[in-house]
């Protein structure tokens, strides 16, 4: 069964200032070490990382040398249109689709085995963890309308893992009336498809902010890294 890994780094990084797929952490580019973890694990064959079209040249020559990157190809005006171009790069032969975000360098490869073994049964499957805190739905006007029962509430996280037939369907269908979304599994959601939640990690966090850089640097220095 073969497995191809989808890496999601076109963003342009407005909310931290810069391209945070290329900043560093501990001496090493955010996406180089996202995609070092998925070079190293086992249950992928085939990496294809998408980037904002200017940034090509300069992801070829951060990740030069890993033997399971298929392509880096330029994405789209959205994050949907970026995964739909990875859709299309990977080899026709794939069987599962794993995507993963290039800003999240703290995944595991315990984490992406997880999904895509899940996946093998259950065609579609997440990775998030249940919230700590109490969540509420609140107004315009800061009123607050409701307070949401916690237990049944997760924050949602890459990696995602689907058929891959699966998910170029729900993908090509959303493309088709202008459907957008900004989590994989809601285009599965609309083909009525279940889509399963395993449990990630509350370290494997998303980079979007400077204290989010600070952050990552703590658990990967505790990680002894």
């Amino acid at each position: 069964m073969k497995v191809t890994a989808i890496i999601a780094a076109a963003g342009a990084g407005s909310r931290i200032g810069a391209k945070k797929q290329f900043l560093e952490l501990l001496g090493k580019s955010i996406l180089s070490m996202t995609v070092s973890v998925f070079e190293e694990c086992q249950s992928v064959d085939d990496i294809v990382v998408v980037v904002n079209k200017d940034d090509v040249e300069q992801a070829k020559n951060v990740l030069s040398g890993y033997k399971k990157l298929l392509k880096i190809i330029p994405g789209g005006a959205e994050r949907q249109n970026s995964v739909y171009n990875g859709l299309q790069a990977a080899t026709r032969d794939t069987d599962i689709v794993v995507i993963h975000d290039g800003a999240r360098p703290l995944v595991t490869k315990e984490m992406i085995s997880g999904v895509i073994n899940e996946a093998k049964t259950s065609k579609a499957v997440i990775t998030g963890m249940p919230v700590k805190d109490t969540i509420k739905t609140v107004s315009k006007e800061n009123v607050v309308l409701e307070t949401l029962d916690r237990d049944t509430i997760w924050i949602v996280q890459t990696p995602q893992a689907f058929e891959y037939d699966l998910i170029k369907e729900a993908y090509e269908r959303a493309n088709k009336i202008g459907y957008l979304a900004t989590d994989d599994s809601k285009l599965v959601e609309r083909l009525g498809i279940s889509v399963k939640m395993v449990k990630g990690s509350y370290e494997n966090i998303k980079i979007t902010t400077k204290e989010d850089m600070k952050i990552a640097e703590a658990i990967l220095k505790g990680r002894g890294s």
